[in-house]
């Protein structure tokens, strides 16, 4: 062979294995560590696609869910579901129209909840957005991470409900006036007008950021807007909201709006003035929401427009909620993505060696930062998988935070041996709704009260349900674990009827629990009952 040429000779030796495992670790503790944090940020957005697929439709609807499907199912002329479900109930139609879509090509509990979870996602998209546009790329990653896992954004964003869409459309708002602001042009001005109204147009309760958005320019005097600019955008957000009064009228519904209307400002409180304060930060993250309320502090120096748009837009649907006496858990979801822009912010640009003297450190402060998103992002996993998982147990149920385990089955057994024109005896409403989206049969609430100031404009009260049964009305009657937890009263009530009137277990749907012995043990969920003169 022939000697090697001097160029070949001239070629950088390869370096030892002890200098390059020195340079590997001097570039992870004081250079940039940008592989770091796009391996984080990778492996928090796989989790957080997986939080959001996993099992996604073990479990049938819940109450709201079956309502939301059912009005898609009743625009979209479906003839099995539009006897039960009327088109016009409480709330707006834009999401339950476009989810009406899929019903038109046959579309069924999946199709509707991998909607819903589109939404949630393009939440997390406009949140790194938000975040980019305000304080950098860093805080617009870490504030998609931190919404991405949380576990109050993953629990609504896969159930078939309105919150979640109003959320992204809420937080495009906030995007593109945030944008106007910093550009100075108006067509973003604008824009944000018109995601406004689709916000309001998807749930009426989004109109409460309309109220955000004035709170923050009585308290940004030095963001300087034209009254016949703003006032140009908020005709444009209050012309899309009068499609949904509008499309009342041209149906002839409009007392019946007027009704739901009454029925929304009177109802009886469920929940304590505890239940926001105790629930909504756990469910958010304590260390997020810690985070939040941490930089305001430790970046008061940064104090901006910035802060109080964000704080604005958090404060307007908080305090109306906390003020209303009818609490749902995810009525504050709107607040998740400014909340984890706060927090973002304050794992991006906080700098512990300036504030705290550790200059002496040998680990770089963006490393340290780095190391405590990992954690807060962990925090966030551990309960969002547990929430996604829950117990079965009817104790642990709250309405609003899951499906129903049992309501499909029930359903599948209705239609099978129900025969047609059977109708059936529930608890409450939420087994009522269940029944006709899963069984197809009539069904009436022991619990909706016969007066109508009392009772939601969408159910019809069972004056004499004692007749009803004797005179074959009625012949199956409904007990339920869930509902039963929440009234005792009409639960016992139930039971009363079936044991009068000879009930016969026709159908049965359990799961096993661990009991105070601990031993397994049978619970039932579901519990049919026959019932005859």
């Amino acid at each position: 062979m022939s000697a090697p040429s001097a160029s070949r000779s001239a070629l950088p030796a390869i370096p030892r294995l002890e200098g390059l495992r020195k340079r590997v670790w001097q570039r992870l503790v004081t250079a940039d560590i940008g592989v770091v944090e796009a391996a984080l940020v990778g492996v928090g957005l796989a989790l957080a696609v997986f939080l959001r697929l996993w099992q996604l439709n073990k479990l049938g609807f819940n109450s709201d869910e079956a309502v939301y499907s059912g009005q898609a199912a009743a625009i979209a002329n479906d003839p099995v579901l539009k006897p039960f479900f009327p088109v016009f109930r409480a709330h707006p139609l834009l999401f339950q129209t476009i989810l009406s879509l899929g019903y038109r090509l046959g579309g069924g509990d999946l199709f509707a909840r991998l909607l819903a979870d589109l939404f949630g996602a393009g939440t997390v998209v406009v949140t790194f957005l938000t975040g980019r546009l305000l304080y950098g790329r860093r805080t617009g990653v870490i504030a998609a991470l931190l919404v991405a896992l949380m576990p109050y954004e993953v629990v609504v964003s896969r159930q078939v409900l309105l919150d979640g869409p109003m959320a992204l459309f809420a937080t495009l708002t906030l995007y593109l006036l945030a944008r106007a602001i910093l550009s100075r042009r108006l067509v973003y001005l604008y824009a944000a007008g018109g995601t406004m109204g689709l916000t309001a147009l998807t749930k009426e309760t989004g109109v409460l950021m309309l109220g955000g958005a004035l709170a923050f320019y009585l308290l940004s005097p030095e963001i300087r807007i034209r009254g016949k600019h703003a006032a140009g955008a908020a005709g444009l957000a209050a012309a899309i909201i009068l499609a949904y009064p509008l499309t009342l009228r041209f149906a002839a519904h409009t007392h019946a709006g007027q009704k739901y209307l009454a029925y929304q400002l009177f109802r009886r409180p469920n929940h304590g003035w505890s239940f926001y304060p105790t629930t909504v930060p756990q469910a958010m993250g304590l260390l997020v929401v810690v985070a939040a309320l941490a930089g305001l502090w430790l970046l008061r120096r940064e104090i901006s427009w910035r802060e109080t748009l964000l704080l604005s837009w958090i404060a307007a649907p908080a305090l109306f909620f906390q003020l209303y006496p009818v609490k749902g858990y995810q009525y504050l979801i709107a607040c998740a993505p400014p909340v984890a822009l706060l927090a973002g912010r304050t794992l991006a640009r906080w700098q512990p060696a300036r504030d705290l003297r550790w200059r002496t450190l040998s680990v770089a402060p963006r490393v340290l930062m780095t190391g405590v998103t990992a954690v807060i992002a962990i925090s966030l996993v551990v309960p969002a998988w547990g929430a996604i998982t829950p117990s079965s147990s009817g104790g642990t149920f709250r309405a609003g935070s899951g499906g129903v385990p049992g309501g499909r089955e029930l359903g599948r057994w209705i239609t099978t041996h129900a025969p047609q024109g059977s109708e059936f005896l529930a608890i409450g409403p939420s087994m009522m709704n269940l029944i006709e989206f899963y069984g197809h049969r009539q069904a009436w609430a022991l619990s909706v009260s016969p007066n109508p100031v009392h009772r939601n404009p969408a159910y019809d009260a069972l004056v004499n349900p004692d007749l009803a049964i004797r005179t074959n009305e009625i012949q199956y009657v409904v007990w339920d674990a869930f509902s039963a937890s929440r009234s005792t009263f009409f639960s016992q009530r139930l039971l009363a009827y079936a044991d009068r009137y000879h009930g016969r277990v026709l159908f049965t749907k359990s799961v096993t629990v661990t009991g105070r012995d601990g031993q397994p043990a049978q619970t039932p969920l579901i519990v049919v009952y026959g019932v005859r003169r």
